[in-house]
């Protein structure tokens, strides 16, 4: 039982805050150095353990955490502009992970593509990988930090230099 989530923005951080609190065992909440858009709004209930399907699409699926789900609903609006409509969903939790949801966007869409701001092995790529070919193989594409010694630097200019 190691919970492990990363939030989207401020209004899931604290409510991910919340359940971390009221949860017993280790819970790691990762956040990202930058200002975070705001996904959310006060409406929206954090559900440890689940995913949140932001856009409807059937061409392709987006699975994003953290910083990197503002930029996959960008990806997802400029990708509607060309014809092709793409589900987005948001996976606040990486552990454990909601195979349900991801089952269910593989057979829905028959491609996966996951955004990340973290090494492409160890990740959420390599968690929806097991599940994509556990349950339902589907093509799947990764953005994230390929296997490399990382810099420091400003996270804008790490997150432009990695392709995120």
């Amino acid at each position: 039982g190691f919970t492990v989530v990363v939030p989207a923005d401020a209004i899931e951080t604290a409510q991910a805050v919340r359940a971390a609190a009221s949860s017993y065992g280790p819970f790691y909440i990762r956040l990202c150095r930058p200002k975070m858009p705001l996904v959310y709004n006060d409406d929206y209930h954090f559900n440890l353990g689940k995913a949140v399907t932001m856009r409807q699409g059937e061409k392709a699926t987006i699975i994003a955490i953290g910083i990197m789900v503002a930029a996959a609903l960008e990806a997802a609006d400029n990708l509607k502009q060309e014809g092709i409509n793409c589900c987005v969903l948001n996976m606040p939790t990486l552990k454990p992970i909601d195979e349900a949801a991801i089952i269910k966007a593989a057979a829905d869409t028959g491609t996966i593509v996951t955004a990340e701001e973290h090494l492409e092995h160890g990740g959420l790529g390599s968690l929806v990988a097991q599940v994509v070919a556990k349950y339902h193989p589907v093509p799947m594409e990764f953005v994230a930090i390929k296997d490399t010694y990382a810099k420091s630097g400003k996270a804008a200019e790490l997150l432009q230099r990695y392709g995120l």
